[in-house]
């Protein structure tokens, strides 16, 4: 915690009465840390949001870089809480102190089928919270991924896509979602909720360099009806095509076997930006 070794967390921080924080799931592969930068990026852009003070970010680099080195494959969680409470209640004084947590956590065992044939998705009955303040930034509070994710009773099922109360699609519980219909791909605008998550970042940036009609835009549900590919993205696993959405069976296509081509070496040999 902090640099140290020290785990020990005060009972009275704010991450864990509110969460009150952000966190970072940063893939590391071959002992690199995967686009290390955007990930410190975004983590700044939630600190000035939540006006949590910015670490700083070149002792963070040195802190999950030397988490990854010699690992050969590893997900590092940096975590950062606006730190132990000065006074009870939900006001924050300006005086707090931020807390920050790295942990170095195994690789998730996966079928490695998953990334050629596709996995099974449903949608979740959960509707997630519009709020713009909230939006695009990965804080602490996971509550609704939480109770989406407790829907799926089927081991079988590998993600649940998430819709807002306005009945705009948002994302998966741990991914980022992308539609393509033709040659066109989309992806839903997070601007009243949702995760911005850095794969998804970093797709939309190589379909554009790749000549792919690219579109961040409003999706609803019969975009998913009408969609001839659908593909999820996160840090860990890059791109997992969907072979089934509530039983409606799928395939993968032209666009996410381009973009699967495209990004694999930006994954295998791990690029910072």
């Amino acid at each position: 915690m902090n640099g140290s070794a020290d785990p020990r967390v005060s009972a009275y921080d704010r991450g864990l009465h509110f969460g009150d924080g952000l966190f970072e799931t940063i893939a590391c592969v071959g002992g690199r840390p995967r686009f290390l930068t955007l990930h410190l990026e975004r983590l700044a852009r939630g600190c000035s949001r939540l006006s949590i003070a910015v670490p700083n970010l070149d002792e963070l680099r040195e802190e999950v870089s030397s988490l990854a080195r010699d690992v050969d494959r590893a997900i590092v969680k940096l975590l950062l809480s606006r730190g132990t409470a000065v006074g009870r209640g939900y006001v924050v004084t300006g005086r707090e102190k931020a807390t920050r947590i790295t942990i170095r956590y195994a690789w998730a065992d996966e079928d490695p089928a998953w990334l050629h044939d596709g996995v099974r998705v449903r949608t979740a009955e959960l509707r997630m919270g519009e709020n713009p303040a909230l939006a695009g930034i990965k804080h602490c509070n996971r509550l609704e991924q939480i109770l989406a994710r407790h829907e799926c009773t089927d081991p079988g099922i590998s993600e649940a896509l998430l819709f807002s109360s306005s009945g705009r699609l948002v994302s998966g519980t741990m991914s980022n979602v992308f539609v393509v219909h033709g040659s066109r791909l989309c992806t839903p605008r997070l601007d009243l909720c949702g995760v911005e998550g850095v794969m998804r970042r970093v797709v939309l940036r190589e379909a554009r360099r790749a000549g792919i009609a690219v579109d961040e835009c409003v999706l609803g549900a019969q975009d998913l009806e009408t969609a001839d590919e659908l593909f999820l993205t996160n840090a860990r696993i890059g791109i997992w095509p969907v072979r089934s959405l509530d039983e409606r069976p799928m395939s993968p296509g032209p666009v996410t076997r381009l973009l699967q081509q495209v990004m694999a070496p930006l994954l295998e040999e791990p690029a910072d930006a």
